[in-house]
């Protein structure tokens, strides 16, 4: 799997993938994220309601966010590994 895909394509099972996502300020982003299903995040305890489904990541080590992404690759996939299969 070559590139970025559409977020669209991404696994919701739970497993982490590298996502791409905008900020406030338009500023592109790169984060390890997880899709939380409302089963899921339930599970943990808890009040939660279909809002809180989604993409999920962490902005430090110990502070989640949830985000919008546009696009993802296979988490451990770096731009770099992208640039140089290109080169190839």
């Amino acid at each position: 799997m070559a590139g970025k895909q559409p977020i669209s394509t991404a696994p919701k099972d739970g497993s982490k993938v590298t996502v791409f996502w905008t900020d406030e300020d338009g500023q592109e982003n790169e984060s390890i994220g997880q899709y939380r299903s409302l089963e899921r995040l339930k599970a943990t305890g808890g009040q939660w309601d279909e809002t809180d489904a989604g993409w999920w990541i962490f902005t430090d080590s110990s502070t989640q966010k949830k985000v919008s992404p546009q696009s993802w690759q296979p988490a451990g996939k770096s731009r770099d590994d992208e640039d140089q299969s290109e080169a190839e």
